[in-house]
Order: C-alpha cells, then sequence, then structure tokens
C-alpha cells in the first residue's frame, strides 16, 4: 500500500483527507456512490461506471481480494475507487491478487481513510458532483475540478468496435453492446442461447440480416440523451423481432417509444433497491447501477408504453412493456453480479416471449400453405 497522504476533492470546495493506494496519479470524474455491501470487483469492471469514481460505503473493502471469475468487462474504465478501510488481508481461496495491487496494475488510483458515509450525506444534500483524488487540496486543483468538461461519448469508449460471437445452441440472440456485463452474457448461455454482439451504431437493417430470434439492448454509461443515435434502430426492431431492454438499453428504449429520461435526485447504486411488479404485486431485490430514469410524466399520455414495475421505495419507474409489439424493458440489472438474483426471472420470460412469438409465425405459415 502506498502510504502517501492524498486529497479527495469536490467541486464544491469540500476536501476529504485520506491515504493513497493502487496508482499514485491525479484523476477526476463523476463521483459515484456505491451502498453495496458486496461486489466490489463487478462494480469497479461494469462498464456503466465508466469515468466515475466509486465512493464504497461499505465499511471495509477488499477482503476477498481479486478473482478471474468476477470480471465483468476485462479492461475497466473507472477513474478511481475511494473506501473506509482498505482491507490488508486477502482471505479468500479464489484471490489472485488484492485491490491494492489489481488498482496498481490498470493505473487506477485509490484513497482510503475516507469517511464515506459523511461523503454520502454531503452528496444526498448538494446532489451529483465532479471530483478528483489529488496530491494537494490547493486552489490549483479545485480550479482544474470545475474546469473539467466531462464527456458525452461514454458508450463510444466502451462498446465493441466490431461484432463478435459467444456461441452457443437454441435461441440465436443478437445483443447490442452499450457497455455490457459479461454476466449478461453468462445467463443467456446457461439459457442455451447462441450469441451474437454488435456494436451499439449497429442498423436495425443490419440486425435483421443476422436473422435472430430476439435482440437484446444492453446497459451502459451515461446520459441517455448521449446516445440517441441508436433510436432509429430500436424503431426499425421492435416491431418484427421479441426486444428486452436493459438499464441504458431500457432508457433508450422508452425514448424510442415518446418517453423521456430525467436524472435522478438520489441516485440508485446499490444491490438492495425493492421492486415491486405491478401486475402481480411480486417484489424482487434488484441490484441499480443508474444516475438516469424515465420521467413518469412523459408515460402520463403515452399510448405505446404500460408501467410494468414500480420501485417500491421512491416510485421510480423500473419497467416499461409495449402495448402493440413483443418489446420490453427493465431499468435494474436482471442478472445481479453482484447482488441478488431474484428478478433473473426476467431473463427466462424473454426466452419464453421468443418461443411463444416462433410458435405464432408458425401457425401462421400453416394457415397459409
Amino acid at each position: 500500500m502506498n502510504p502517501m497522504q492524498r486529497y479527495l476533492i469536490l467541486e464544491d470546495g469540500t476536501a476529504f483527507v485520506g491515504t493513497g493506494f493502487g496508482a499514485s496519479i491525479v484523476s477526476s470524474g463523476e463521483l459515484v456512490i456505491q451502498t453495496g455491501m458486496t461486489g466490489y470487483q463487478e462494480t469497479i469492471t461494469d462498464k456503466v461506471n465508466t469515468g466515475c469514481i466509486i465512493a464504497f460505503t461499505a465499511p471495509t473493502i477488499g477482503m476477498v481480494g481479486i478473482n478471474r471469475d468476477d470480471y465483468e468487462s476485462i479492461d475497466p474504465s473507472v477513474r478511481g475507487v475511494v473506501v473506509n478501510e482498505l482491507a490488508q488481508v486477502t482471505a479468500h481461496q479464489g484471490g489472485k491478487m488484492s485491490l491494492a495491487e489489481f488498482l496498481s496494475q490498470l493505473g487506477i488510483p485509490g484513497i482510503t481513510h475516507i469517511d464515506v458515509r459523511a461523503l454520502r450525506r454531503h452528496i444526498d444534500a448538494t446532489g451529483p458532483q465532479k471530483a478528483s483524488i489529488v496530491d494537494a487540496a490547493d486552489e490549483h486543483a479545485f480550479d482544474q475540478l470545475r474546469a473539467l468538461v466531462l464527456p458525452h461519448n461514454q458508450v463510444q469508449q466502451v462498446s465493441t468496435e466490431r461484432p463478435y460471437p459467444s456461441p452457443g445452441t437454441g435461441r440465436n440472440i443478437v445483443v447490442v453492446d452499450f457497455g455490457l456485463k459479461h454476466s449478461l452474457l453468462r445467463e443467456f448461455a446457461v439459457r442455451d442461447c447462441n450469441l451474437t454482439i454488435v456494436p451499439a451504431t449497429t442498423s436495425a437493417d443490419r440486425i435483421l440480416t443476422l436473422d435472430p430470434d430476439g435482440v437484446v439492448l444492453s446497459d451502459g454509461p451515461g446520459d441517455p440523451e448521449d446516445t440517441q443515435n441508436a433510436l432509429p434502430m430500436i424503431h426499425g426492431i421492435q416491431g418484427h423481432l421479441p426486444l428486452l431492454a436493459i438499464g441504458l438499453g431500457y432508457e433508450l428504449f422508452a425514448m424510442a417509444n415518446g418517453a423521456t429520461t430525467k436524472r435522478l435526485a438520489h441516485e440508485h447504486h446499490g444491490l438492495n433497491f425493492a421492486v415491486r411488479e405491478v401486475a402481480t404485486g411480486r417484489i424482487d431485490i434488484t441490484s441499480h447501477d443508474h444516475s438516469f430514469t424515465v420521467d413518469p410524466a412523459s408515460l402520463e399520455h403515452n399510448d405505446q408504453l404500460l408501467i410494468t414495475h414500480l420501485n417500491i421505495l421512491d416510485k421510480t419507474v423500473e419497467g416499461l412493456r409495449h402495448r402493440q409489439y413483443p418489446a420490453f424493458g427493465v431499468q435494474f440489472q436482471p442478472e445481479g453480479a453482484p447482488g441478488s438474483k431474484d428478478a433473473d426471472h426476467v431473463l427466462t420470460e424473454f426466452m419464453e416471449l421468443i418461443d411463444a412469438e416462433q410458435s405464432k409465425a408458425e401457425k401462421g405459415a400453416n394457415q397459409h400453405e
């Protein structure tokens, strides 16, 4: 561990003093407060957090080290990690290295001995802020932070540049990569799916030439307003193929059907958000990692979308279904990873929707013979 004193500074002039670990570089990004008690490796490697400095509210982070099974991407793109206490001993048989070693290898700075719960209360009061991990909390550092312009091309940064397969047998699924998690691919693999992953810029015509049985819009980073170039693709798909949209993909699906999005006053980054399915009353404990949400006011007179899920705590809209097409989406992460797998039935329901559409098509073909 690097014993150097370092600072976490916020754009409003607040400074927290701590001890550096990981890479000893200066780094800046949007501050995200992660309330999950477990799953730091998955969170750090999740592309949804591209460009962010992640502050974990759990008392101690790093106890199980880093293992080969919990990567959500190979090349993490977070800008920093903030913890209250960094574990000095890695006590897990699968741990291959410590969190500090992991961040050092990747060139990501960390800072420990920060009262992250006080930091969270501060952010709850002020709203989202830019932050930096620096060596000195002087006026120059604050001026540089305030002048920082956050990027608006996060999806472009993380989406695959070329299509690639994740081979399997059974249903053929095209996954549009806005910043997908490896766990999503694993969940489709255990459901006997043959996957083709395509860039976020892929057109509807190109997707249709792959002759899929269904299409998935993955989660990803950033403001959905910055990815509006995907809306024509969604228009061209949803009337022809079963569609499942997750996270950012869900927000884009909503926008493609007349809804608007807005920034959450209190962002959802954690593992224990209770979500109620409107039709059945079923409650799932779900994983969330998003700063934006579908504006419920834009759904009041919307004749295309039906609300299917609501957050129990703050009533945010967590799921939508198209009224005419076999297309639906959820804001939460049905694959968990980290977190509960309560909601993985969403993926099973997508499989059932594909099978139902294929059965309907076969019956229609038989009637015309």
